[in-house]
């Protein structure tokens, strides 16, 4: 029997996994809040404004209309951004498949979630939310996986985590494709942890990178240098969270989905470094609340910003020492500039910095 998927929020992830479902012949229909975005799904077959290129089998639909989407599905995947998520999930809760707990739920968004307590793991948080039955039940679907290749048949691999390895290999076995290798994992601690804390490295990792064409110093070398210091402080958060897996963090949930993340042009994190740098992209917002509160204006969403707020707070409250993640939060709150904030950064990875050249 064909499988019926709903897919919440049809930016460019959410739609090229929509993608890859349809062509294995399951019902797909994705809810997005943007008339235009339904519109264009439904009549052109195509999501121009997040996933040019791309054309969408028909048997991919959209509606405006998010309990439409939700009710009678035998699936469920989330991929509204971290932070709008838990209103989207407040709005789901009246569907009789998610107040009875008959739908399994996959999540696809990346970041924490922000609490009267503080920042927590999104499937935590959510919980809170959703009925009793999903409590230990959510599953986390992440990897390296830009959803411009993915929507266009590149080979790429998933983690699919959760606490109940049933539903988990439902996911996995939903997910998996010719081109989308999927495994299953029980950490989903660590899982979620990668896939937050990774954003933030990246907008170092493209301040680096923009410095590179203007500073003789910076160089390939340099940025391993940043890659191997930002997958440690991945690490070090994962285990304040809780993962139970250390091999989480060298497998594809971990260094591989930082690798990508941190290289790939297709980067909206990077990209965001790097404009810092080229394009003074800070000079109109005060501080990091203030260029939360009007992350709109970007016209596009590196999650890192805000990921980065939560970052700090958890390395406070768990006494972390983390130079690549500070220097982030401390140049998106204005209170250093992006050049020497880099510098110091080095410095406090290799405990001395070169000044000849700078």
């Amino acid at each position: 029997m064909r499988k019926k998927v709903g897919i919440l929020s049809a930016g460019a992830w959410g739609t090229a996994l929509g993608k890859v479902l349809a062509e294995k012949k399951c019902g797909i229909q994705i809810w997005d809040y943007l008339p235009e975005v339904v519109e264009d799904i439904n009549l052109r077959h195509t999501n121009s404004r997040f996933l040019l290129g791309v054309s969408l089998p028909r048997n991919f639909t959209a509606s405006k209309n998010i309990l439409e989407v939700v009710k009678g599905k035998d699936y469920l995947l989330l991929a509204t951004p971290s932070l709008y998520l838990v209103d989207v999930v407040k709005k789901i809760v009246k569907a009789p498949n998610i107040r009875e707990g008959k739908t399994p739920i996959g999540i696809l968004a990346k970041g924490f979630i922000s609490t009267e307590e503080g920042p927590e793991l999104i499937t935590t948080a959510l919980e809170e939310h959703l009925p009793p039955h999903y409590r230990n039940n959510l599953v986390y679907i992440s990897g390296p996986s830009h959803a411009e290749e993915v929507a266009r048949g590149k080979l790429t691999g998933l983690i699919s985590a959760s606490l109940n390895g049933r539903n988990s290999i439902l996911f996995r076995e939903l997910l998996s494709s010719p081109s989308l290798m999927v495994f299953s994992s029980f950490d989903v601690a660590g899982v979620q942890t990668a896939a937050a804390v990774k954003n933030v490295i990246a907008i170092a990792f493209g301040m680096l990178d923009a410095l590179m064409g203007i500073y003789e110093l910076f160089g390939d070398n340099t940025e391993s240098l940043l890659l191997a210091a930002g997958l440690n402080e991945i690490q070090l958060i994962g285990k304040a969270l809780g993962s139970t897996h250390p091999e989480t963090f060298t497998s594809i949930a971990g260094v591989g989905d930082l690798d990508v993340t941190c290289r790939s042009r297709y980067g909206r994190n990077r990209r965001f470094g790097r404009e810092i740098i080229t394009d003074n992209i800070l000079f109109d917002y005060k501080s990091l609340d203030d260029l939360i509160e009007n992350i709109a204006e970007l016209g596009y969403l590196p999650e890192g910003i805000v990921a980065c707020k939560h970052v700090n707070t958890i390395a406070e409250k768990n006494r972390l020492k983390l130079p690549v993640s500070g220097t982030v939060y401390s140049v998106l709150n204005r209170e250093s500039e992006p050049l020497d904030a880099v510098k110091n950064m080095l410095k406090s990875i290799t405990g001395d910095f070169p000044e000849d050249g700078v």
